[in-house]
């Protein structure tokens, strides 16, 4: 795909190989290098995820050691956090249970032992969500305003229009991929409207977000190049959008925002490539992975879809079970900044901690009957699939609302969708979600 950011300086940015593809080529060309996981607790195995099989290891940690060590996998040692209770605890105390980049950052991976200094230096991209107060605040305060009550009213009329138009394309009768068609097509046009970014390229953010948030990747180290240009690349582009607003009023777009933050219009390359990663991911994969768990969930539960297609008025509810049941990061990640106890367990200082969200939602003294979907569940809200605390999700108002407006502009036009073909998940420990869902179209 070929973009102009300049008269004088034409460039090609490149769209291919897919991150799970490039990844998987790897593992297939090094079999040896293939993670070794041999603790039974061990979370962090991808393989858990893409089959699905991840319910009875959480369910027996909850039941047997909610906070429990896990030692010699392939990210290292670290503590599993599992229970709705205990996740809301670390969540409140972010002094003690640090986000920030330079104590590890927000995901279970870390940069190899023997990197070059000079090298992680280049590489390290801070970014709001991980780093602690003060700078976390004035950061989060320059992008919030995109995602306030009135703005999402604002929104709203174009979202609707926007996913009518995406469902009154979709081909009757016939098997496509829900996961190409429908959600990755409406979370890259909602992407491309907050930064104002061009239409014609919109498919760009989401080959930067499977890039920029594939945790997997920091185990291959031959890959750490290809994502550090791709990444760079991605910079490139928002740079050029960055120069040509640059003196321009202001407008609702996050990229104006920056430019006009006296927080974030000074960022070192790094700081505004690892921002440009958080919003991307953030308003990419979760909402994107949601409106293909939705479908899939609805599927598996027809008594439940048969409830809502029944009365619409449970729509919102349904949307917030529907992000408890998907849940779609599964985990975030806490460095420990000074010894302490938790739950009855020694952290020490310099300790890993992995938030598992993914169990917390299926916490049994929480939730009656968590591995059902219930779209009229009365504590639905509980759920902790955007976070806790001063970290919980900035956009969490906008992913609720196209998720909301997706099940009203289905059920008006009487669309129920059947999985009716391959289904594959996603081989990954952070992005919980679907690379694939064949469906058809049948009307109700």
């Amino acid at each position: 795909m070929a973009t102009q950011l300049a008269p004088e300086a034409p460039f090609t940015y490149r769209s291919s190989p897919t991150a799970i593809d490039a990844y998987e080529g790897w593992l297939a060309a090094n079999p040896q290098a293939r993670p070794v996981h041999t603790h039974p607790w061990d979370v962090s195995r991808s393989d858990i995820y893409v089959e699905d099989r991840w319910g009875p290891i959480f369910a027996e940690m909850r039941a047997k050691a909610p906070v429990n060590k896990v030692t010699g996998t392939p990210y290292g040692d670290y503590w599993n956090v599992v229970t709705h209770k205990a996740i809301q605890h670390v969540e409140s105390l972010p002094e003690l249970f640090s986000s920030s980049w330079q104590q590890g950052g927000i995901t279970i991976g870390d940069p190899p032992e023997d990197i070059d200094p000079v090298r992680l230096a280049e590489r390290q991209l801070p970014m709001f969500i991980a780093m602690d107060r003060p700078e976390h605040t004035g950061q989060r305060r320059t992008v919030a305003p995109a995602f306030i009550p009135t703005e999402m009213a604002r929104m709203e009329a174009e979202i609707r229009q926007r996913t009518g138009e995406v469902l009154d394309s979709l081909p009757w009768g016939e098997r496509f991929d829900w996961v190409d068609k429908v959600s990755i097509e409406l979370t890259t046009g909602m992407l491309a409207i907050l930064f104002g970014f061009p239409w014609n390229d919109r498919r760009l953010l989401t080959f930067w977000s499977d890039w920029a948030g594939d945790v997997e990747l920091t185990l291959a180290q031959d890959l750490a190049d290809q994502r550090f240009e791709i990444l760079g690349e991605m910079a490139r582009y928002f740079q050029g959008l960055w120069m040509q607003r640059m003196g321009a009023a202001p407008t609702p777009d996050l990229i104006s925002m920056m430019i006009h933050s006296p927080a974030m219009n000074h960022m070192s390359p790094q700081e505004f490539m690892g921002n440009l990663v958080l919003l991307i991911v953030g308003g990419n994969d979760t909402t994107r992975n949601t409106m293909s768990g939705i479908i899939h969930a609805l599927d598996q539960f027809p008594d439940q879809r048969a409830l809502l297609e029944g009365d619409v008025s449970l729509v919102p509810n349904a949307v917030q079970e529907c992000l408890r049941f998907v849940t779609p990061l599964a985990h975030m990640r806490r460095t420990c900044t000074a010894d302490n106890e938790l739950f009855g367990q020694q952290i020490k200082a310099g300790d890993k901690v992995i938030m598992w969200y993914l169990s917390a939602n299926r916490d049994e003294t929480v939730f009656e009957n968590p591995d059902k979907l219930i779209v009229n569940r009365p504590n639905a809200r509980r759920h902790l699939a955007f976070g806790h605390g001063i970290h919980r999700c900035v956009g969490a108002r906008l992913a609720e609302l196209q998720l909301r407006v997706l099940l009203e502009e289905m059920h008006e036009r009487r669309m129920r969708v059947r999985v009716a073909g391959e289904v594959t998940r996603t081989r990954a420990n952070f992005v919980h979600g679907f690379r694939k869902m064949e469906v058809e179209l049948e009307k109700r």
